[in-house]
């Protein structure tokens, strides 16, 4: 009895750090705020986190759109990435991924734009082997990275 209320006790307090880890606030300065309600005027369900130690990135419901938008602390845009459907994709995209990733299975599809530039991301996966592939409107892969495997435990 004493074990099982040990062991409770431990996974109520693992919780609670999870819960607290989750939930944390970032303040986000108002000059990004400012840019973001700008720029995503609809935005509903954000959610800010930390992307890296200068950058704040808030994910969002555009619509029927599922959005990530990334933007510096001064308030200048740097990223938005846009979950779509393969079926959404420029044809030039899908032939190119036909083309050299001939046999993968498609998944984890994101329109994603920059200032001054719009590219595809996505993921590939064929057995064991997966990539993250950027690929340009005009169907010419930019960047092609094999994800590592994640090991068994």
């Amino acid at each position: 009895m004493k074990k099982t209320a040990m062991l409770c006790a431990a996974m109520l307090v693992s919780g609670f750090v999870f819960a607290q880890k989750k939930t944390e606030k970032v303040n986000v300065p108002a000059a990004v705020q400012a840019a973001f309600a700008k720029q995503f005027p609809s935005a509903k369900s954000v959610e800010w986190s930390m992307e890296s130690k200068t950058e704040y990135e808030a994910e969002f419901k555009n619509g029927a759109l599922e959005q990530a938008a990334n933007f510096d602390a001064s308030g200048k845009w740097v990223v938005t990435e846009t979950e779509i459907k393969k079926a959404d994709l420029p044809a030039a995209v899908t032939k190119a991924i036909a083309k050299d990733f001939a046999g993968y299975k498609t998944e984890e599809v994101e329109k994603v734009e920059k200032p001054g530039s719009v590219y595809y991301e996505l993921k590939v996966e064929k057995g064991e082997t997966s990539y993250v592939v950027e690929v340009s409107p005009e169907g010419k892969v930019l960047k092609k990275q094999q994800e590592k495997e994640e090991k068994k435990r």
